[in-house]
């Protein structure tokens, strides 16, 4: 247990201290106009309080990623914890805060034209396409287990909850943003944390059950090797692109720069504690038995339900009903939301008219409701890997945007080399890649990064010189 409270108080102290210091290298500065004040259009820019914004983004952010992701990590034991703690502090907050701050900083524009500015436009279609594949990817993961487990508690078919729960995202995308999301999912979000507090404080105070140390014997239950599985699996709760299509949701109703790092690091700091409390949650709840090996793969919604009533009864129920379904279908919607305005900016199309929103609403929806149908487990794999490409562009494209300004970039471009290793490193050896030996997917993997890193910085740190 001690393990726990350890990584519990790094994450706590990375935000005052750490992300004081990337606060700094930004240059945060209040005096500067931030976009709702230029752009107010009554839909998308809106202004909202400091608190208001913080709550709105994390449960954008969180949903599902860091209940399930945490729980099938938990196969490998505590490393676990410590791919949470190191991946929020140094990859993952600074991803978020960085896609947010550029997106402040640039008329709270979404990350393909972010990236447009910094890496340039081939680079920009290529992001633009992903953000839109991994928004209907989320959509139809989160729809997914939220309408299995809504299926398991009642009498109703997971059809029929899928068909309602995307008439909900059509109706809260549509929506200008305070009318739905700006109103309720502080509430939901302040849920989600009651949620986490609750069950690691029943687990804790339960003597039945121990959260492991890393000294703990036995724990690690899949084959699997830690690296590149452990940090695709834990996705959301360490480090997540997906993060980077929501920022810009949030960075247009933020009313000044000061916000940035409690909205957008703070989020994130916040996401990696719940993954923190969900993923030792798993590991005594099932240490040393073979239930929580049959999670990984598989939708983890029927596992969380049962932690839940074991830890707190009744009360656990409901939790789980916020927790895993009222939460993800949240940020399901915020999803395609993001997809929708993503769309719109590379197009150039004004969305302040319902039916401009329509015409690019309706496709994404069909694609998602589709994508529902096929297995579970494959698409959360797939996310997690196309969300780690999209992060390792935004720390990339954060790394110039640094270097243009004389600031120390290494904070973000190792993060984004170290990323860079995991994405090749995945797909090179993954049953749904390359299917490569691990050896010699690793080898490949270390050399096409440094190839990589030596040509990203001979390029940008030249042209910076340059200019």
């Amino acid at each position: 247990m001690y393990t726990f409270f350890i990584c519990f108080a790094a994450l706590v102290a990375s935000y005052f201290v750490y992300g004081k210091f990337i606060e700094r290298i930004a240059g945060v500065d209040e005096a500067i106009e931030t976009p709702v004040h230029r752009l107010a259009d009554g839909v998308d820019y809106m202004p909202m309080s400091k608190f208001k914004a913080f709550l709105v983004h994390f449960l954008n952010i969180a949903g599902l990623g860091p209940i399930f992701g945490a729980i099938q990590g938990a196969l490998f034991g505590p490393a676990a914890f410590l791919w949470i703690v190191f991946g929020t502090i140094f990859i993952g907050s600074v991803h978020d805060f960085f896609s947010g701050f550029m997106s402040l900083r640039n008329d709270g524009l979404t990350m393909p034209e972010i990236i447009s500015k910094f890496l340039g436009g081939k680079v920009q279609k290529i992001v633009a396409v992903l953000i839109v594949i991994t928004g209907v990817l989320v959509a139809a993961t989160f729809a997914t287990g939220s309408a299995e487990l809504l299926a398991s508690l009642t009498s109703v078919p997971t059809l029929i909850w899928l068909v309602v729960i995307f008439v909900y995202f059509l109706i809260a995308t549509l929506f200008p943003i305070d009318k739905i999301i700006g109103k309720v999912y502080p509430i939901f979000g302040a849920l989600f944390l009651v949620m986490a507090i609750l069950m690691t404080g029943a687990l804790i105070l339960n003597p039945a059950y121990t959260i492991p140390e890393f000294t703990t014997q036995g724990l690690y239950l899949t084959e699997k090797s830690i690296f590149p599985y452990l940090f695709v699996t834990i996705a959301c709760g360490a480090i997540s692109g997906f993060h980077a299509s929501q920022s810009p949701i949030v960075a247009r109703c933020i009313q000044t720069e000061k916000d940035a790092r409690p909205v957008f690091f703070g989020a994130m700091v916040l996401e990696g504690l719940t993954a923190l409390c969900w993923a030792a949650i798993a590991m005594a709840f099932f240490h040393g038995q073979p239930q929580l090996a049959v999670i990984y793969g598989a939708a983890p919604s029927v596992g969380v339900n049962e932690m839940a009533i074991t830890l707190l009864g009744p009360i656990g129920l409901i939790l789980t009903v916020i927790g895993v379904v009222i939460c993800p279908i949240t940020s399901g919607d915020t999803a395609l939301r993001s997809s929708r305005i993503t769309l719109a900016d590379t197009l150039q199309l004004n969305q302040e008219k319902l039916h401009s929103r329509l015409k690019l609403a309706v496709p994404l929806f069909l694609v998602a409701f589709a994508l529902t149908f096929v297995d579970f487990s494959l698409i959360w794999r797939y996310f997690a890997w196309v969300q780690l490409i999209i992060a390792t562009v935004v720390l990339f494209a954060a790394s110039v945007y640094l270097i243009q300004k004389g600031k120390h970039y290494f904070v973000a471009f190792i993060p984004a080399t170290a990323c860079t290793l995991i994405v090749f490193g995945y797909i090179l050896q993954a049953p749904e890649g390359l299917m490569l030996p691990s050896m010699i997917a690793n080898a490949i993997s270390i050399i096409a990064t440094v190839v990589i890193a030596i040509l990203f910085l001979k390029k940008y740190r030249k042209t910076s010189s340059d200019a």
